[in-house]
């Protein structure tokens, strides 16, 4: 799966949060400073020819919605992040963090448990 800018990125955020919308709609929702009409629009564009958008017309104006959702495209992105990063090592990554991060306590104990349950369900299956 092809990587977004950080403006389609910013874009696809809004676009997976309200599911469908025109580029008034997904404006509304930017923060600002707000780019121009125009710069959004050339955007979804963009993202509808890399696959990412596809649109319903109505006239002249267009309805945009996503075509890849937004955890596809994490678990796509994680992965190249996990190759590039961190030697392709889930392990590495999380080392890193845990050390790297101020990390509360609590959030730890979150993890701890979340892979613990992973575990539990590896061993079981």
């Amino acid at each position: 799966m092809k990587e977004l800018t950080k403006a389609e990125e910013q874009i696809m955020q809004v676009l997976w949060d309200i599911k469908k919308g025109f580029v008034n709609d997904i404006m509304d929702k930017l923060p600002e400073p707000k780019p121009a009409y125009n710069t959004v629009s050339t955007i979804v564009r963009i993202l509808e020819k890399k696959g990412f958008v596809g649109h319903n017309a109505y006239g002249k104006t267009h309805e945009y919605y996503p075509l890849v959702t937004k955890e596809s495209y994490t678990k796509g992105f994680m992965k190249g992040f996990v190759e590039n990063y961190f030697s392709n090592s889930y392990k590495n990554m999380v080392s890193f963090f845990s050390k790297n991060e101020n990390l509360t306590l609590k959030e730890i104990e979150e993890m701890i448990k979340i892979l613990q349950e992973q575990v539990d369900t590896k061993k079981n299956s």
